[in-house]
């Protein structure tokens, strides 16, 4: 994932000491957290957010899938690099892909894609709005 792409954001993360284990590692499921701030600040990086196309639009994307493949321990304080990126869109499907990078090195810790439905607020499929799409269609180069 290219840092000089806008359809690319990279947010950091410092590991919290409550996102790990006894062991000092941070536990598997925070990297879906951080999953979901990635994909949180991308849609910022374009333009919109979670809050408004909830809010303004009645349209919701919820995860219907998520994966991740573990690469290497993430210990506390550690600084984590969350690329987010969008894979595929469809009217009705979104899917986001990520990377998780240790800062200081640029190590591949974990790499996973989480899909999503869009909804209006009673969770019943709905076509995702005209304005979102073009956006996403635009960000993936696709007409």
């Amino acid at each position: 994932m290219s840092h000089s792409n806008p359809s690319v954001n990279e947010t950091r993360i410092r590991v919290r000491y409550a996102e790990t284990d006894q062991m000092g590692v941070v536990y598997h499921a925070n990297h879906f957290i951080w999953f979901e701030v990635g994909r949180v600040e991308l849609l910022r990086q374009f333009g919109f957010s979670y809050k408004d196309m909830e809010r303004e639009d009645g349209c919701f994307i919820a995860v219907v899938d998520a994966q991740c493949r573990y690469k290497a321990p993430v210990h506390y304080d550690d600084e984590v690099i969350v690329c987010t990126c969008l894979k595929h869109v469809r009217e009705k499907v979104i899917r986001f892909g990520y990377e998780l990078r240790r800062a200081e090195t640029g190590e591949l810790l974990a790499e996973g894609e989480t899909t999503h439905i869009v909804a209006n607020a009673m969770m019943k499929p709905r076509a995702l709005p005209e304005k979102y799409l073009n956006v996403f269609r635009a960000a993936l180069g696709s007409p």
